[in-house]
Parts: structure tokens; sequence; C-alpha cells
């Protein structure tokens, strides 16, 4: 069996925030992550070369054949056999960037020691290469992937019956997972198909266009109104008006308020009424915060709004503008738009922010992974730990630390 190695690529530092706390193959989009993308169509189970300091949550694994991938690319059938076809020693590559190697534990181990892919024997693909390289790239790909991951999950199965008390429209189809329960809910998929994930629940009064997906023990409450291109990832709880938005997992936005073309991070939560902007009063084009290009940095969409990393929350009646972007584990509240860049650790709203301190972040942290019965160990501290320094250099609130010196040098 080839043991298939997803590592970090270029596209790691454009797609922060959300990729401060994980590896960029841990990024879902459509239904499932990069990474179950990979296994799935590769049958078997993907290792990582991530980030020094997440390598020990995310380890590599070595075998006698490798395939090594780019991890932010998604993965088609097209490529899949191009892949198959891979010889040890061969790259196949677009350009100057690489796509995927076929290498023995030798040649792994040379190529991790020189970073020096010139040896490889480089076949250039001539299909379509799907990247992610942006935030925003999550959820403008979101509906095209959901089609593609329902036809994966699905082929070959039966849904489980869809109760008469829904009300179905459209050729597209709709499957629901063991487990799951739909009542009284509009599905409509005339554009897209449908996915209810195991122990998923939708609510009473609720009405869902495809495509669409609840991932799994996802819930939707009472009455919500969810738009095309939506993904509401496993354990997460949302309802409102959502377009076109990305949940990665354990987040909530349990309650009214309006949230469009947006990517939310796990272990979030969204306040009760808090609405974001993702349409421009005079329909210019989106711009972005840049962690990779340290400036704002056009989207070319009109239609954008929240990008929210790992660990953040809000309070009720918060109010975002277009294009806002939330580091992790940060904590807004308050009356009037907050910035549109708001650092890792903040605390605090337009009237200003201060520093959410760490053991706070911890305290805060510990406290909502445990009401999903998951602990915050030290592993995890140690990664919050990193990125507070790291980050701390756009919380400009705070005193600089005086630099040492030459004499101390």
């Amino acid at each position: 069996m080839k043991n298939i190695i997803l590592i970090d690529s270029l596209s790691r530092d454009g797609l922060l925030p959300l990729t401060f706390l994980k590896p960029v193959c841990e990024l879902r989009v459509g239904i499932l992550t990069i990474r179950e993308k990979w296994e799935r169509r590769l049958e078997t189970h993907a290792a990582f070369i991530t980030q020094d300091y997440l390598s020990d949550k995310y380890p590599i694994q070595i075998s006698e054949d490798n395939i090594v991938i780019n991890g932010a690319i998604l993965p088609d059938e097209e490529l899949i056999t191009a892949i198959d076809l891979l010889s040890f020693g061969e790259a196949l590559i677009t350009g100057d960037n690489l796509i995927a190697a076929r290498l023995d534990k030798h040649q792994f181990e040379e190529l991790v020691d020189t970073d020096d892919v010139n040896d490889l024997m480089g076949i250039e693909y001539s299909g379509i290469i799907n990247i992610l390289e942006r935030p925003h790239d999550i959820f403008t790909k979101n509906h095209e992937q959901i089609g593609l991951d329902y036809a994966l999950l699905t082929e070959g199965r039966k849904s489980e019956p869809i109760s008469s008390t829904n009300t179905v429209l459209g050729s597209h189809p709709v499957f629901l997972e063991e487990g799951s329960s739909v009542e009284c809910t509009i599905l409509n998929a005339l554009d897209g198909p449908i996915y209810i994930g195991k122990n998923a629940t939708i609510m009473e009064g609720s009405m869902i266009r495809g495509s669409f997906a609840l991932c799994e023990s996802g819930t939707i409450k009472m009455g919500s109104k969810i738009y095309t291109g939506t993904t509401v990832g496993p354990h997460c709880k949302v309802g409102g008006e959502v377009s076109n938005t990305v949940f990665q997992a354990y987040s909530n936005k349990g309650h009214d308020g309006f949230i469009g073309n947006s990517v939310v991070g796990e272990w979030c939560n969204i306040g009760a009424d808090t609405n974001i902007s993702n349409l421009k009063n005079n329909y210019a084009k989106v711009k972005l915060w840049s962690y990779e290009d340290r400036r704002f940095k056009s989207t070319d969409l009109q239609f954008c709004g929240l990008i929210m990393g790992d660990h953040s929350k809000c309070g009720i009646n918060t109010m975002f503008n277009t294009g806002t972007v939330i580091g992790i584990g940060a904590n807004v509240f308050g009356s009037n738009f907050p910035r549109n860049f708001i650092p890792s650790f903040s605390w605090g709203g337009a009237s200003g922010m201060k520093t959410f301190t760490l053991n706070k972040a911890f305290e805060t942290a510990a406290v909502v992974m445990e009401r999903r019965g998951i602990m915050l160990n030290d592993g995890d501290k140690a990664i919050l730990a990193r990125v507070f320094e790291d980050d701390a250099e756009f919380r400009t609130w705070e005193p600089k630390k005086p630099e040492l010196s030459k004499e101390n040098d």
C-alpha cells in the first residue's frame, strides 16, 4: 500500500489565519477536509509534513513507497490517475510547482535533507489544478466541492428514508445518513445536492437550498434560512440566515443574524443577532488582510464577508464590515464596527482592543472543548502559545519588547 504524505505548500501562509493551528490539508471545503478527500480517493491513510510547531500533533510517517502531495490541492479523478502512473523518482509538476512525487524511503530522506527536487524526473501535468491559495477560495469553491464530495460519499449507497413531513424540490439528489433527523423542512435541490451527515439534525421550519452539506452530528436550528454553497461542519450548530459559508467544525452560530461568503474556523462562537456585511455600499471589489503580504489585498470578489480563525468569538449584536479577518483566540464585542483586521488574542471591539492573555485563552478553550468531550492538552497549549508569540507584532497596542544592544549580541 502506498503511503501518502500531504505537505504544506507555499499556500500555507496565504491561508492564514485558518492554518495557524493545523496543516493546510486539514481545511474543510465541500463535505470533506482535503486530507479526507485524498484518503478516500487513494484508499489509504495520510501523514503530514507541516510546520515544526505542529509536527507532534500531525506527525510524519515514512514507508518504502511514499506519495508526497501538495496538501493545498483538491483531487479529482484525472489527477488521481496521473499520480497512480508515477514511478519511483518521478514528480508531477505544473510550471515550477510540485503537485506530487513518488519516492522510496532513501529518496524521501534525501529530499528532506537537501530540499532539492531537481534530482527528480519532472512530468508536466496538462490537466487543471484546483488549489487553495487564499481563505476566500474555500467558499468560492465550496458549491463545486460539495457536488464532488457528494458523489464520492454516496456512490452505490442508498439514502435513509426522507420523512413525509418535508417538502423536497428539484432533480439533484438528497442523501440522509444513518441517525440523521430532518422534519418539516423545505429541501430545495434545484441547484445542487443536499447531504445530511450521520446523527445530524435539521429542526422544523428550516429552508435549505442545495448545494448544502450538514456534516456528522451537526445541527440546523429552527426556522433557519440556508442558501447555496454552504457547509456546516461536524458538531456545529447553526441558525439564522447563512449564504455560501463554510463552518469548519465544532463552531456555533445558533441564533438569528446574517453571515454570507465567509469561512468560520473551529471552536468559534458567533453571538445572537450578529451580522456580517458581504457587500460594500459602493459595490466595489473587497479587500482582505493578507498575513503573507502584510497588507490588505484585493480578492477580486464583490461578495466577501468574514474569515474567522479558530477559537475566536463575538458577542451579541456584533457588526462586522465587509471583508473582515479575525485571527485565532480573539474575543470581539461592543457597538459599532470593529476594524476589518483583528489580530489573534485580541479582546474588545470598535472602542479599543487589549490583549486576551494566554492563560485566559487557555481557560476559555478548555471549557468550550470540554463541553464536546474533548480535552485541551499540553500539546494544544504549546501550539496556541507559539501563535500568541508569532502574532504579537500585529497587536500594536502592546508595549514593544526592547531590542538587545549590539554589546549583548
